[in-house]
């Protein structure tokens, strides 16, 4: 790891300790999964979109009985 030294807005300062004390973790903790999710959302949101995706997929009902079989004409209709 790399030590780096930040400087905070008082506001931001108080509510990393809060949030660090909360969480029952360091304030470095925090900050390194707050970094994380900021500066990689392409590959994290890649894998957690997809997670989200298959676990969707055949949760709904379009109320549409034959919809797999005709929705080339269900969609010329609409």
């Amino acid at each position: 790891m790399v030590r780096t030294i930040i400087q905070l807005p008082e506001e931001q300062a108080v509510a990393l300790e809060r949030a660090a004390r909360r969480r029952g973790v360091s304030k470095a903790a925090v900050v390194r999964e707050a970094l994380g999710r900021l500066l990689s959302p392409e590959e994290q949101g890649e894998d957690e979109a997809l997670e989200r995706a298959l676990a969707a997929a055949g949760s709904f009902s379009s109320g549409v009985p034959d919809l797999a079989e005709r929705h080339d004409d269900h969609l010329a209709e609409a």
